[in-house]
Formats: C-alpha cells, structure tokens, sequence
C-alpha cells in the first residue's frame, strides 16, 4: 500500500471540502452519487502527523440509550465514520468493506475494535432503523444519532464536513458528507489514519491487524 504524510491542519481544510453528495427519495428509488470530491483518490491508508482528537460527542446508540464517545471508545482501537441509512451506494458499501475486512481479524482482535457509524440524517435515522440497517453490515457496529448540530460540530472536529439533510421538490433527499474514516489509536485515543471512500476491504484486511494494535499501517 501507498502511504503518504500530510499536516493535520491542511488535512482539515481539505476534507471539509471533500464531501459526497448522497439522494435518496422518500420511496427508496436510488438515484446516483455525485462525487465532488476535491482530493485525489488512492487505496492507500493517510498517515497523519498531526493526529486528531476524539470528538467530544454525546449522542444516542440504537437501543437509546446515551453513548459518551469518548468514554465508552477509550483505549480501544476505533473507526469513525459519519454518514446515513438511506444513501444509495456510498455509506453502505464502506461499512460493508470494514465488516468483510472485520471478519479477517482473530475473534479477540475483533471484540477489541470499535466501528463507530454517526448518522448526518438524525430525523430520518431513528436509534431503531440505524439499528435494523448497521445488523445487516454487522451485529457489532455502533450506530449514534442525536440532534444534527451536534453532529455537525462533533465530525467538524476531525475535518469532516457535512450539511443538512435538503430535500428536493421531486421528494429526493440530498445529504453532502465527508466520506472519510478515521482510525483512532488505543495507546493515545488519537485520529491517526484516513481512509478515503475508494479504501477496500483488501486495505482495511492489511491494515486492521496494525491499528488494533495503535501502530501505523
């Protein structure tokens, strides 16, 4: 894998502009993505110089019950990523790369790695519908919802940029959204590794035995 290091800093600005555009219609039609992304696409994992910190977010898991992030992923190797049930292609094909990669992992390596899926489409995504659609990728994934400016403030604080959910005249839902993961450390708790929405599940097969561990890919 090609691996490249950047500065957190221009990372933010960068990944606050790299955002998907998902739609969906309120009658599940699928409609095709719109990529604007404005990064160049790689397989390769980013390694960051500056890692980021966990986001400070409280929210609510699917059994609706209140999840501090930050206390309940605390020293375990965790992947974050924000995205939302009803997008058409995009946020289910990355959760379902982790799951295939996940199941590579030995059985204790696995009950240690946390895959963390924070909706950007709170009014739609339910604690009990994220429930259903995150059992279908794998019983284990952690599913947040809350209200969206706590979202939005909790994924701006890894470079991630999203923006309210817009629905079309024609009934179809636009949601913009960072599509990158981030994998935090469990020596620091730190954001230290990117992954891109082009990452498969071959990469994260490579990868996870090493972020488990907190080292570097």
């Amino acid at each position: 894998m090609v691996k490249k290091s950047v500065l957190a800093a221009a990372l933010v600005a960068a990944a606050a502009l790299t955002l998907s555009a998902c739609g969906s219609s309120d009658n599940d039609s699928k409609k095709p993505i719109a990529d604007i992304s404005v990064e160049a696409k790689t397989q390769a994992a980013t390694v960051l110089d500056q890692p980021f910190t966990k986001p400070n977010l409280v929210l609510t898991d699917t059994h609706g019950k209140k999840y501090d992030l930050r206390e309940k992923t605390k020293g375990k190797p965790t992947l974050i990523y924000f995205g939302y049930t009803n997008c058409p292609d995009v946020c289910p094909l990355i959760m379902s790369n982790i799951a295939i990669a996940k199941k590579s992992l030995p059985e204790a390596d696995r009950d240690k790695l946390q895959v963390v899926f924070v909706t950007t489409d709170p009014e739609r995504d339910t604690p009990a519908s994220l429930g259903t659609w995150l059992k279908s990728q794998d019983p284990s994934f952690i599913g947040l919802t809350g209200d969206f400016p706590t979202i939005q403030a909790g994924a701006r604080q890894i470079g991630i940029g999203i923006d309210a959910p817009k629905k079309e005249k024609d009934g179809t839902v636009i949601s913009m959204h960072g599509s990158q993961v981030i994998a935090f450390s469990p020596k620091t708790d730190q954001g230290y590794v990117l992954y891109s929405e082009d990452t498969t599940p071959e990469d994260y097969t490579k990868d996870l035995p090493k972020i488990v561990k907190g080292e570097k890919p």
